[in-house]
This record gives C-alpha cells, sequence and structure tokens, in this order.
C-alpha cells in the first residue's frame, strides 16, 4: 500500500535520509527501530510531506505523494501521530476531534467509531486536552489522526513515557485497526511492545533501512536488537 523506493531527503545540505527502501501494508503493523539519530523521525516526516523528498518515490496504493504540500497528505489517507502528541492543549476533547476530522468533513458515524476505540475519551469529550493524563492525551492523539479516516497510519514512539495499563489500551487500539485493515506504521524502541504487535519489523541504521524482518522470526535477544538498537 505505502511504498518507499530510494528515497533521499533531509533538512537543507544536511542529508538524512539516503536511499530507503520501504513497504507498508494494508491489514499489518510494520515497525521500525535503531538507534537515536537513525532517520526514523525524519522518514515520518519525510512521508508526511514535511521533510522534502530530494530523490526517489514515495506512492500510496500506487499513486506518487512525495511531491504533494504536506496539507494535501492526508487527504490521500495518511495520518501522522508525531512523537510528543502535539494536542491543542486549550481546547477540548471534542475540539481536538473535530480538527483532526476537517479534511474528511467531520463525519458522526467515524467520530463515534474513533470513541469505540478509546471509550475513556468519550466520558471527557468537554475536558481540556491539556488536563488529560499521558495516556489519555496519547489516545486523544490517535483518536484525532483516525478522524481522518486513514488507510495509513503512523506513529512515532506511543508507548513513551507511560505506564503499563495505558500500553496495554493503545496496543488494543493498533491491533484492532489491524484487523479493519489498515496499514499501521510504528516507530518503537520498546523491544517487548515490538514483539506483541509488529508483523514486520524494519531496521535503520546511517538513514537507511538496512533489514526488514518477521517478527514471528525474532525472540527480544534476537541479533537485529543488539545490532540495531543497542538492546
Amino acid at each position: 500500500m505505502l511504498e518507499l523506493a530510494a528515497v533521499t531527503a533531509g533538512y537543507g545540505p544536511v542529508t538524512v535520509l539516503r536511499g530507503v527502501d520501504f513497504t507498508a501494508r494494508a491489514g499489518e503493523v510494520t515497525c521500525v527501530m535503531g538507534r537515536n539519530g537513525a532517520g526514523k523521525s525524519t522518514l515520518m516526516k519525510a512521508i508526511m510531506g514535511i521533510v522534502p523528498v530530494s530523490s526517489g518515490r514515495i506512492s500510496l496504493a500506487g499513486v506518487d505523494i512525495h511531491g504533494l504540500p504536506a496539507h494535501q497528505v492526508p487527504r490521500h489517507g495518511l495520518a501522522w501521530v508525531p512523537q510528543g502528541r502535539r494536542l491543542f492543549g486549550p481546547l477540548t476533547v471534542a475540539e481536538n476531534l473535530e480538527v483532526g476530522g476537517l479534511a474528511r468533513g467531520n463525519r458522526r458515524e467515524i467520530r463515534a467509531h474513533v470513541l469505540s476505540l478509546f471509550p475513556r475519551l468519550a466520558e471527557r469529550l468537554d475536558q481540556p486536552s491539556a488536563t488529560l493524563s499521558g495516556g489519555e492525551q496519547q489516545m486523544l492523539a490517535i483518536a484525532r489522526a483516525l478522524c481522518l479516516e486513514p488507510r495509513v497510519l503512523l506513529l512515532d514512539e506511543p508507548t513513551e513515557g507511560l505506564q503499563p495499563s495505558m500500553i496495554t489500551l493503545i496496543r488494543e487500539a493498533v491491533l484492532r485497526l489491524k484487523a479493519e485493515g489498515v496499514a499501521v506504521v510504528l516507530v518503537e524502541q520498546r523491544v517487548d511492545a515490538v514483539l506483541k504487535m509488529a508483523d514486520r519489523v524494519a531496521f535503520m541504521a546511517h538513514g537507511r533501512v538496512e533489514e526488514t524482518l518477521a517478527a514471528a522470526d525474532l525472540t527480544p535477544g534476537a541479533r537485529a536488537f543488539r545490532d540495531y538498537v543497542g538492546v
């Protein structure tokens, strides 16, 4: 569904991604792992059109998207939850969801479906998002992205700093999205979380995807984790 072919991208004169090949398939969770500075977050930003691509191709269902302005990319079915959530703190839960659904017309049935994934948010619709717990804010960030009805969902370290119960709720939501046919791309550093969610793991180093392996073939002590993550 989502395909990157020989993508090179970066910030001005600084090249970060160097000929990246990567795919994410419908109904699968593809985890991206690597040490700090490997290019994981830049990969997400390049897909969303925030970091310009200097060469290569990014396509969704066969349609090239790498030349689109960033504000047009979500209309093609891509949604991104950046590291750090980046909610509109003074706005309520309901208002944040409305912002997320602007590009798709804020259909009631979509919001109802999103809230079925995160019923705790349905109890807090009138609450300012800045007053939510960290786990609730992460739920809202994901819910806001899902209001776009994405075919591909990009998640950048969604379990960072969360307590185990919240991590479980987010994992269950990701697996439900996978069952619904969404292609999920997940940047994650926690080996245990990856092995519980992933179908495939793409290991990055020095701005490249060096290996992509089936998660079923990996164990917590696998060579790839030691080589690329340092675990």
